[in-house]
């Protein structure tokens, strides 16, 4: 039995198709991965996002620490409550993960990791802040539970789960910002509706909410880090304003529309982020900047070879899968690092990796035969747009 999220029985409950997941149990869906796709991009939906790990890093320093770490560059996050999307590296240059940061206070950040990697992570972090000598607290926040509401009606969605006096500013939220939504002095509920779980302890129950404007859809949407005991609260209520609940294959379907990477499948350890479609997240300015994993990724970008990262579309009936060998007439091969049919586009689409000469025309090689592939500029699909011509 894998681990569980706080919202594992109401998953069950709702009829959830449940799988292994980087050793979680997740839902995969609750009945049909297109309609729940679907109703992200037309309506609202909710994903249990808490097999993910939140991590506070606290104490003097941590900003500090985070420009080592990290290879983009904390020195941006200049509001409280400003996030950052990054890689974090080996010293080779390739991917132990990718996450969010967020700026709380000069002595309290946080991130959010990825599930399959977070005992990993957390054993990285934990190493690098003893080898530089640094005084800080690194906690996983295992207290916590995570949920995404996303699509173009979740931010009304949403607000009628806050408090009147915190609604304006949490749905004032700019792009890739968060904030602490307080609880009400009075104690009562501290979001329309939406109490703790019973058998909840009261300390855990004054607990606030931390809301982000993030998400991995593609969509306008919030990510809500709230206690445990909160969480099944929240999705039911949501449930009831009708927001649909969605699994992992509605989020990956619609992931690789919004040209969003997939840790495992699209870059790891073996993978430098110039060749992983992430060469934006790297902050090679100022160069005195000596983070973790900086000096090959400085001769990979000096060399200005190796492979890079693409947006295919099928041209040819068939599907897209990680895997496949892809031929470059004329140049070499690559392979197709995820790959799916799109609900939206109705069209198979992919990410691959292939040599940095690549033009606009490849092959795909399916069950043996070669089908014709068209690179394209990601992501293919952004706010309900299409954004690649058919």
């Amino acid at each position: 039995m894998g681990r569980r999220t706080p919202l594992h029985d109401l998953h069950v409950a709702l009829g959830a198709r449940m799988v292994d997941f980087g050793g979680w149990d997740m839902p995969v869906h609750y009945g049909s991965q297109i309609e729940e796709h679907h109703a992200v991009r037309r309506g609202a939906g909710l994903f249990d996002v808490s097999h993910m790990c939140v991590v506070d890093l606290l104490g003097e320093g941590v900003r500090a620490f985070l420009r080592r770490l990290l290879a983009n560059d904390v020195a941006r996050l200049k509001m409280p409550g400003k996030a950052l999307y990054s890689c974090m590296l080996n010293e080779r240059g390739g991917v132990i993960d990718d996450l969010i940061v967020y700026f709380r206070a000069e002595d309290a950040f946080r991130l959010v990791v990825n599930a399959g990697t977070r005992d990993k992570d957390l054993a990285w972090i934990r190493g690098q802040a003893r080898a530089a000598g640094a005084r800080l607290e690194v906690l996983e926040r295992s207290d916590l539970a995570m949920i995404a509401v996303q699509g173009p009606k979740a931010r009304e969605l949403l607000a009628a789960q806050l408090p009147m006096a915190e609604r304006a500013a949490t749905l004032a939220l700019e792009p890739f910002f968060a904030r602490d939504v307080a609880r009400d002095p009075g104690g009562a509920a501290a979001l329309a509706g939406v109490g703790a779980d019973a058998g909840v302890a009261d300390a855990t129950r004054q607990d606030g909410w931390y809301v982000a404007r993030t998400g991995y859809t593609g969509e306008d949407g919030f990510e809500v880090i709230l206690p445990a005991g909160q969480a099944a609260g929240l999705w039911r209520a949501l449930n009831a304003a009708g927001a649909a609940s969605c699994g992992l294959g509605a989020r990956d379907t619609l992931r690789l529309e919004a040209g969003m990477n997939l840790y495992g499948n699209d870059m790891d350890e073996s993978r430098h982020p110039l060749e992983s479609g992430l060469a934006w997240t790297v902050a090679f300015d100022p160069p005195e900047r000596d983070f973790v994993g900086r000096a090959p990724l400085d001769a990979a970008r000096a060399a200005g070879a190796g492979a890079k990262l693409v947006g295919l579309l099928l041209e040819d009936r068939g599907v897209l899968r990680g895997h496949q060998r892809v031929v470059v007439p004329g140049v070499g091969e690559g392979e197709v690092t995820s790959g799916t049919f799109s609900p939206t586009l109705e069209r198979s689409i992919g990410f691959a990796r292939v040599p940095r000469a690549t033009g606009g025309e490849v092959q795909v090689d399916i069950r043996g035969k070669l089908l014709r592939a068209r690179v394209v500029k990601l992501p293919f699909v952004r706010q309900g747009r299409i954004l690649v011509d058919l």
